[in-house]
């Protein structure tokens, strides 16, 4: 027997060339998973310490798995691993999952799309996510949705940390190193290599720690009911559909390259011609053809196979196999009338801060009081500005002031941005102060 912590003894056990233990049932969670402080530096967590889990993958493995969490106890650890930049989707290939009794548990969402007997089973239970905003999604498609939750990153922006990450703040909270090169994989790949999955079940397996530490933290400054009304708001936004952008193809990059409308008009047919095929196959759109080649070929309008394929980004096998496909849309740009050519999109909200000077002197002025309010109270609080308030909130307010300026009215006004209490408590009397030019 030995005192030492498990995951501590699980490295040890891998550095020294000894598989760990694959024992079904879960390990007991120790009261103190960080290591000997004198032992000189972090330790590399290599192995969960149950060992790492297969994917489970089909009806009864789900089933297995719905019973040992609803029977486990306190918070539910959750993560999921997308395959962004190689496919067109944002939709989850793993699922990862970490409770007390219950052990570690990988779900593939591939053979078992709908999870929400799993959601049943851990609805009222607390769900721990490091940048959850980037899980919700698609963890929603599945059928997972949160009643509570614990942001780790959002918590530490709020407990005013510089760094964080999930393996920054595992390091320096808990004491721990986590290896995060597996973070870009294809995850979509199946089967999915022993090291993968490894990392996988890594990202949840220190979690529910990660949580109480920062917890402990935000008590201790004060900022407990503010990460609640944080993480409250993430609930709902995380409910709400996702919000389609208009005219996404203006966000090709370079797309400031290309003058005209008519020019405009050919990134708007390549781009949809694009998304019309990385749709269909299911592949993320830079691999089909990348922006560099669409803002290329708005700019040259090469009108035969031969010139196309001299273009920068047009010599892969693949894209030369569209050549047919891309000088169709340029064609069909070519041919539409002055009046379907695209236009200026109708700016919604205050335009660009760099041209408020030219625009508004007054406005610009009120901006950069507002700024200094926000920059010095963030300050104060140990808080990012933009954690504080949005910028996009305060350069809303300072172009469009109430009509009477008083604590009152800015709170309204702040509130209907989105901003929550504790954020309107702690700066709508200053930015009211800030507002009316100095005398």
């Amino acid at each position: 027997m030995t005192d030492e912590p498990p995951l501590r003894r699980r490295a040890a056990q891998r550095r020294a060339g000894a598989e760990p233990s694959t024992a079904a049932a879960p390990a007991p969670e120790p009261e103190n998973v960080g290591p000997d402080p004198t032992a000189g530096g972090p330790v590399p967590l290599l192995a969960p310490r149950d060992g790492t889990p297969e994917p489970v993958a089909t009806a009864a493995g789900l089933a297995e798995v719905v019973a040992r969490f609803a029977a486990g106890t306190g918070p539910v650890a959750i993560d999921a691993e997308r395959a962004s930049g190689y496919r067109y989707s944002q939709r989850a290939y793993l699922v990862q999952l970490r409770r007390a009794g219950a052990g570690t548990a990988l779900i593939d969402p591939l053979p078992l799309p709908d999870l929400s007997t799993l959601n049943e089973a851990i609805a009222d239970a607390e769900w721990v996510l490091h940048a959850a905003s980037q899980d919700l999604p698609c963890l929603a498609e599945l059928g997972l949705r949160p009643r509570r939750l614990f942001d780790t990153e959002l918590a530490a922006r709020l407990a005013g940390f510089e760094r964080v990450g999930l393996a920054a703040l595992t390091e320096q909270l808990l004491g721990y190193t986590l290896e995060k090169h597996h973070s870009a994989a294809d995850w979509s790949s199946r089967p999915l290599p022993e090291s993968w999955l490894t990392y996988a079940a890594l990202d949840v397996e220190l979690l529910d720690q990660l949580r109480d530490s920062l917890a402990a933290e935000l008590e201790r400054q004060g900022k407990q009911e503010w990460a609640a009304e944080e993480f409250a708001a993430l609930i709902a936004w995380g409910t709400r559909p996702p919000r389609q952008r208009p005219d996404p193809w203006r966000r090709t990059s370079g797309i400031h390259r290309v003058r005209g409308a008519r020019a405009q008009s050919r990134v708007r047919a390549l781009w949809y011609a694009r998304d019309a095929i990385a749709a269909r196959r299911d592949s993320a759109p830079g691999r089909v053809l990348p922006d560099a080649a669409i803002v290329a070929a708005a700019e040259l309008d090469p009108k035969d196979e031969r010139t196309l394929l001299t273009l920068p980004g047009f010599g892969g096998r693949s894209v030369r196999r569209l050549a047919r496909t891309w000088l169709e849309a340029l064609d069909a740009a070519r041919q539409l009338p002055d009046d379907a050519l695209p236009v200026s999109p109708t700016v919604e909200g205050p335009p660009p801060p760099h041209r408020w000077a030219e625009r508004d002197p007054v406005a610009a002025a009120r901006l950069a009081r507002c700024r200094e309010v926000v920059t010095r109270l963030a300050a104060a609080h140990t808080l990012p500005p933009e954690n504080l308030i949005t910028p996009d909130s305060v350069r809303r307010l300072a172009w469009t002031p109430p009509d009477e300026i008083t604590p009152e009215t800015v709170a309204e006004t702040l509130r209907g941005l989105g901003a929550r209490d504790w954020q309107v408590g702690l700066i709508a009397t200053e930015l009211a102060t800030a507002l009316p030019a100095p005398e």
